[in-house]
C-alpha cells in the first residue's frame, strides 16, 4: 500500500463524503497479539479511518492488496480482485457493504473509479499489413520470396532479443506454467469449449491431453531461471508488416514475463498449420520457414532448453487451431493431424524441429 497521507486521505473523504468530512484518526486494524498465531499470511493489510460526517462520526475501512504469489503479482489482478470485492459485496445478505472502489495516484491521492461499469484500452495506430496476409499468399502459391525468409529471421531475431531481458522470480515462473493449463483463454478453458463428442474429439481423448500437459508442468517448474519477457500471443494475425522487414505487435497477452517457449511455438504452429491445410504435412515454403525459425531463434538465444519446454506450449497453441470453434471451416483430417501432433510431442521429453512430420503420423 502507498503511505497514506493526512492530508490526501482528507481530500478523498471530502470529495466522496461531502465538504464537511473531517479525518480524526486512522491505522492499521489491529492483530490479535494473544495465544498461537494460525493465520501466518493475508492479501492486505486493511486501514480503519474514523472521521467526523456533519454531526456523525464515521468509521470505514480501507482494503488494499498485496502483491504475491497468489495470482497477485501485478496491478491488473489486484484492482480485478477489488474491483470485483466492490461489484459483488452488496448483493450478500448481510455482508458488510462496499461504499466505493478506488485507486492511488502516484503522489498518494485516491481517487474513485466507482461509476466505472467496463474498462478500456486506447492504443496508437500502426499502418502494415498482418503477417497472416504472407502466410495465405504462400499457401496459394507454392512458393516463398527472398523477402519472406528476410521477415522469418526477423521475427525469430525479434523474439531473441526480447528473450534476453531476465527475470528471477520463481513463483512468477510456476504462475505462468499454471496458467498455461488453468487459465480461461489456455488449455482447460479450450478443452472445455469444444462441443463433444465431435468426430473423434472425445472428453477422454481431451482429458489425456490435458494430464499430460501437467506432467510436463511439473517437469518445468523448477527451471524458474527461464523466466523471461515475452508477448505472450505472438502469432501471425498480431505482428504487421510495412516495407521489407518493417514491423510492429500488437496484443501482446496474459503477463509481461513468460516462458520462451511460448513465443516461439506461438509463431512456429502456424506455418505448420498453413502447410497441413494445403499439403497435409510439413513441406515446401513452409517446411523452409519452420526449420529456417527454429534454427535463427536457436542460434541466436543459445537456448537449447527451449526445445524441453516446447510441448505444452505447442499443445496450447494446437487445441486452438484445431478447434471447432475458433475454426469451424477445417477440414477433419487436419484436425485429426493436429491432434497426432500434440499428443506425440507431449509424449517426449525433448522437441525436435527437424522430425515435424513423424509427430504428425500415428
Amino acid at each position: 500500500m502507498p503511505l497514506l497521507q493526512r492530508q490526501k486521505l482528507e481530500a478523498y473523504l471530502r470529495r466522496r463524503f461531502g465538504d464537511s468530512a473531517k479525518l480524526l484518526a486512522y491505522g492499521p486494524i489491529g492483530k490479535e497479539t494473544s495465544g498461537r498465531v494460525l493465520k501466518g499470511y493475508g492479501y492486505g493489510a486493511p486501514v480503519r479511518l474514523t472521521f467526523r460526517d456533519g454531526r456523525t462520526v464515521r468509521r470505514i475501512v480501507l482494503e488494499t492488496m498485496s502483491p504475491g504469489p497468489f495470482g497477485h503479482e501485478h496491478p491488473a489482478d489486484r484492482a480485478q480482485a477489488l474491483l470485483w470485492d466492490f461489484d459483488s459485496y452488496g448483493r450478500l445478505p448481510r455482508h458488510v457493504p462496499a461504499l466505493d472502489v478506488g485507486a492511488f495516484a502516484g503522489d498518494g491521492s485516491l481517487f474513485s473509479v466507482a461509476p466505472a461499469r467496463e474498462f478500456f484500452v486506447m492504443t496508437e495506430w500502426a499502418d502494415g499489413s498482418a503477417y497472416q496476409r504472407d502466410l495465405e499468399r504462400i499457401m496459394k502459391s507454392g512458393r516463398i520470396a527472398p523477402l519472406d525468409r528476410t521477415r522469418m529471421r526477423a521475427l525469430a531475431g525479434y523474439l531473441v532479443r526480447i528473450h534476453r531481458t531476465k527475470r528471477r522470480h520463481p513463483d512468477l515462473y510456476r504462475r505462468r506454467l499454471r496458467e498455461l493449463l488453468g487459465h480461461g483463454e489456455c488449455i482447460m478453458g479450450l478443452t472445455d469449449s469444444y462441443p463433444l463428442p465431435f468426430g473423434f474429439i472425445t472428453e477422454n481423448r481431451l482429458r489425456r491431453i490435458e494430464e499430460a500437459c501437467n506432467r510436463q508442468r511439473w517437469r518445468l517448474r523448477n527451471r524458474a531461471g527461464r523466466l523471461s519477457q515475452v508477448h505472450g500471443d505472438f502469432h501471425p494475425w498480431n505482428v504487421l508488416f510495412r516495407k521489407k522487414s518493417d514491423f510492429s505487435v500488437l496484443d501482446r497477452s496474459r503477463g509481461e514475463w513468460g516462458e520462451p517457449a511460448d513465443d516461439v511455438t506461438s509463431m512456429t504452429i502456424n506455418y505448420l498449420f498453413c502447410s497441413l491445410r494445403r499439403w497435409g504435412d510439413l513441406r515446401g515454403p513452409f517446411e523452409t520457414l519452420f526449420r529456417g525459425f527454429w534454427d535463427r531463434y536457436l542460434a541466436g538465444s543459445h537456448d537449447d532448453g527451449v526445445l524441453e519446454a516446447a510441448a505444452p506450449f505447442f499443445a496450447f497453441r494446437g487445441l486452438v487451431i484445431a478447434s471447432p470453434v475458433w475454426y469451424p471451416n477445417l477440414t477433419m483430417d487436419v484436425r485429426r493431424t493436429i491432434f497426432r501432433f500434440v499428443e506425440n510431442v507431449l509424449a517426449e521429453e525433448r522437441f525436435d524441429p527437424t522430425d515435424v512430420n513423424r509427430y504428425c503420423r500415428e
